[in-house]
Protein backbone atom coordinates (compact mmCIF):
# COMPACT_ATOMS: atom_id res chain seq x y z
CA UNK A 1 0.00 0.00 0.00
CA UNK A 2 1.40 3.18 -1.12
CA UNK A 3 2.01 6.38 1.57
CA UNK A 4 -0.22 9.37 1.86
CA UNK A 5 1.32 12.64 0.88
CA UNK A 6 1.09 15.10 3.33
CA UNK A 7 -0.27 18.43 2.62
CA UNK A 8 2.28 21.67 2.98
CA UNK A 9 -0.10 22.21 6.43
CA UNK A 10 0.40 18.54 7.74
CA UNK A 11 3.70 19.01 7.35
CA UNK A 12 4.46 22.17 8.83
CA UNK A 13 2.43 21.02 11.88
CA UNK A 14 4.64 18.11 12.18
CA UNK A 15 7.82 20.00 11.46
CA UNK A 16 6.82 22.38 14.44
CA UNK A 17 6.52 19.15 16.89
CA UNK A 18 10.14 18.09 15.82
CA UNK A 19 12.45 20.79 16.99
CA UNK A 20 15.95 21.11 14.37
CA UNK A 21 14.02 19.21 11.40
CA UNK A 22 13.31 21.41 8.62
CA UNK A 23 12.24 20.74 5.25
CA UNK A 24 14.06 21.25 1.75
CA UNK A 25 11.63 20.29 -1.23
CA UNK A 26 10.35 16.42 -0.86
CA UNK A 27 12.65 15.83 1.82
CA UNK A 28 13.28 16.62 5.99
CA UNK A 29 16.63 17.49 6.96
CA UNK A 30 18.16 17.17 10.54
CA UNK A 31 21.96 18.16 11.41
CA UNK A 32 23.63 17.18 15.11
CA UNK A 33 26.69 17.80 15.86
CA UNK A 34 27.91 15.02 18.51
CA UNK A 35 30.52 15.34 21.47
CA UNK A 36 32.83 13.38 19.27
CA UNK A 37 33.46 10.74 16.48
CA UNK A 38 32.59 7.94 18.07
CA UNK A 39 29.45 9.52 19.40
CA UNK A 40 28.29 10.35 16.20
CA UNK A 41 29.20 7.00 14.93
CA UNK A 42 26.78 5.67 17.89
CA UNK A 43 23.90 7.66 16.72
CA UNK A 44 24.42 5.97 13.01
CA UNK A 45 24.26 2.97 14.55
CA UNK A 46 21.01 3.44 16.61
CA UNK A 47 19.13 5.66 13.67
CA UNK A 48 20.38 2.63 11.34
CA UNK A 49 18.53 -0.06 13.95
CA UNK A 50 15.32 2.56 14.21
CA UNK A 51 15.49 2.65 10.18
CA UNK A 52 15.47 -1.20 9.73
CA UNK A 53 12.47 -1.76 12.28
CA UNK A 54 10.64 0.79 10.57
CA UNK A 55 11.74 -0.76 7.05
CA UNK A 56 12.75 3.05 6.19
CA UNK A 57 15.90 4.33 5.32
CA UNK A 58 17.32 7.62 5.40
CA UNK A 59 20.37 9.45 3.88
CA UNK A 60 22.96 9.25 5.94
CA UNK A 61 26.09 11.94 5.89
CA UNK A 62 28.41 11.86 8.45
CA UNK A 63 31.84 13.89 8.72
CA UNK A 64 33.67 13.70 11.72
CA UNK A 65 31.44 14.76 14.51
CA UNK A 66 28.90 16.19 12.77
CA UNK A 67 25.73 13.99 10.51
CA UNK A 68 22.72 14.62 8.71
CA UNK A 69 19.81 12.98 7.83
CA UNK A 70 17.00 12.97 5.00
CA UNK A 71 13.91 11.55 5.21
CA UNK A 72 11.67 11.09 2.30
CA UNK A 73 9.51 8.61 1.13
CA UNK A 74 10.78 8.14 -2.22
CA UNK A 75 8.05 5.50 -3.54
CA UNK A 76 5.19 8.05 -2.84
CA UNK A 77 6.88 11.13 -4.30
CA UNK A 78 7.81 12.89 -1.13
CA UNK A 79 6.64 13.64 2.50
CA UNK A 80 4.85 10.90 4.50
CA UNK A 81 3.79 10.13 8.04
CA UNK A 82 6.76 7.23 7.71
CA UNK A 83 8.90 10.07 7.79
CA UNK A 84 7.64 11.88 10.91
CA UNK A 85 7.11 8.96 12.65
CA UNK A 86 11.14 7.96 12.23
CA UNK A 87 12.18 11.85 12.36
CA UNK A 88 10.23 11.73 16.27
CA UNK A 89 12.35 8.45 17.16
CA UNK A 90 15.17 9.85 15.86
CA UNK A 91 14.71 13.35 18.39
CA UNK A 92 14.11 11.00 21.00
CA UNK A 93 16.99 8.90 20.41
CA UNK A 94 19.18 11.96 20.94
CA UNK A 95 17.85 13.07 24.18
CA UNK A 96 18.94 9.73 25.77
CA UNK A 97 22.70 10.59 26.96
CA UNK A 98 24.05 7.27 25.39
CA UNK A 99 24.18 9.64 22.26
CA UNK A 100 25.87 12.79 23.46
Amino acid sequence: MMEKLLTMSEINARLAELPGWQQDGDEILWHYRAPSFAAAMLLVSAVAHLAEQANHHPAIMVEYRDVQLCLSTHSAGGLTGKDFELAAQISRLVAQPVCT
